[in-house]
């Protein structure tokens, strides 16, 4: 490690500023609907990072190459965004689920070929369509506090031009220099520095294992796990798939009694981890994934302060910071809806019908939006 580049160990320092900070208010938001205490939600951050520190760097370890891990984004969305009222036991169930679905498509090789046999257009338009409310809080929230939010927004688009992935992180720092200036924070050490993790007893409920569980394993693989391993593979390397997925759901199952919704390959960050900037030499970049799951290994210890700077946020600030984050996935995730014009309009039906937020016997939208999208193919197909 003593041979390393400094660009190394700043390129996972910057991927896991990027990583954390740039979607920990998605997490704590989905901790809130799905009505998980402080020290649940504190329980819940502390499992995904362990789960990403610890799989990240064996895997970076044992396979010689940059195994960048994170939590999923999507799924932290699409739970953020459920309105079929299920408590947090159940939820845990469904992480339960759709760890042990995501074990299953690594273990069994069929599985990874059907999932990856999903049109794309269809993934897509779940994902644009658990995005879109989040983007839309964004402008609803400037009424509320005008200066604070055109500012947040004028400057991420600075940002953006300028280093387009510390936005996210520029836009956090701002937003909690102004709340702090305004006196609208806590001292955020009330609950604690170390960390402690906090079990719950799974609930498995049939409606939550089709209306949660099912859409936060299909939108985990999806955009989390395929682009994933699209990235490694645009890096040179030759990723073991099913070997990945396998780990990244074995994963996200032990963590989940403890709050966690999903551990996965990165997209993203893994780009940093993963290019030339990040070492010359390919063949010893693997340390810099070891590097950056010791990093999240840290930051594990010391979640409480953290979740309680975003739980005391207000919320109009803490949906102004979401939308800003999300503004990116959401504008590739639209893309996507497009791209592939014999599948657009099926697509486009999965977008509105999970953005509308339908749930109906308990199941929410992302259900729906996938089974509207796939009676559509089956509409549409070419003789």
């Amino acid at each position: 490690m003593r041979s390393l580049p400094p660009a190394s160990f700043s390129a996972a320092v910057v991927a896991v500023v990027v990583g954390f900070g740039g979607t920990v208010a998605l997490v704590v938001q989905a901790g809130q609907t799905l009505g998980a205490s402080p020290a649940q939600i504190i329980s819940m951050l502390a499992a995904l990072t362990l789960g990403i520190g610890v799989t990240g760097a064996v895997l970076s370890w044992r396979l010689k190459m940059p195994v960048v891990m994170a939590w999923s984004t999507p799924g932290a969305a699409l739970l953020a965004t459920t309105s079929a009222g299920y408590d947090w036991a159940t939820a845990v169930g469904a992480f339960v689920l759709a760890g042990l679905m995501m074990v299953a498509t690594g273990l069994v090789p069929v599985l990874g070929r059907m999932a990856g046999r999903i049109p794309s257009g269809i993934a897509s338009g779940m994902l644009a369509g658990v995005l879109l409310p989040f983007c839309i809080k964004l402008l609803q929230a400037v009424p509320v506090d005008p200066v604070l939010v055109i500012g947040l927004i004028g400057l991420s688009l600075i940002i953006k031009r300028l280093a387009a992935t510390w936005a996210v992180p520029a836009v956090l720092v701002a937003a909690f220099a102004v709340l702090a200036w305004r006196g609208q924070l806590p001292v955020p050490f009330e609950a604690g520095v170390l960390t402690r993790l906090s079990p719950t007893m799974p609930i498995f409920d049939w409606r939550a294992a089709v209306g949660l569980a099912l859409p936060l394993y299909l939108v985990t693989l999806a955009s989390q796990n395929l682009p994933g391993l699209v990235v490694l593979k645009a890096a040179g390397y030759e990723p073991p798939a099913n070997r990945l997925i396998f780990w990244g759901g074995l994963s996200s199952t032990l963590t989940a009694p403890f709050g966690a919704h999903g551990v996965n390959l990165a997209a993203i960050t893994a780009a940093i981890c993963t290019g030339d900037d990040a070492h010359p030499d390919a063949t010893q970049r693997w340390k810099v994934g070891v590097i950056y799951g010791a990093l999240y290994l840290v930051v594990a210890l010391f979640i409480p302060p953290l979740v309680q700077l975003f739980v005391a946020m207000p919320t109009h600030v803490l949906a102004s910071v979401t939308g800003l984050a999300l503004l990116a996935p959401l504008t590739s995730a639209l893309a996507g809806v497009y791209k592939d014009d014999t599948h657009r309009e099926a697509a486009a039906l999965t977008f509105v019908c999970t953005a509308s937020g339908l749930a109906l016997w308990g199941i929410g939208s992302a259900f729906w939006g996938l089974m509207v999208g796939f009676a559509a193919l089956l509409v549409f197909k070419r003789p």
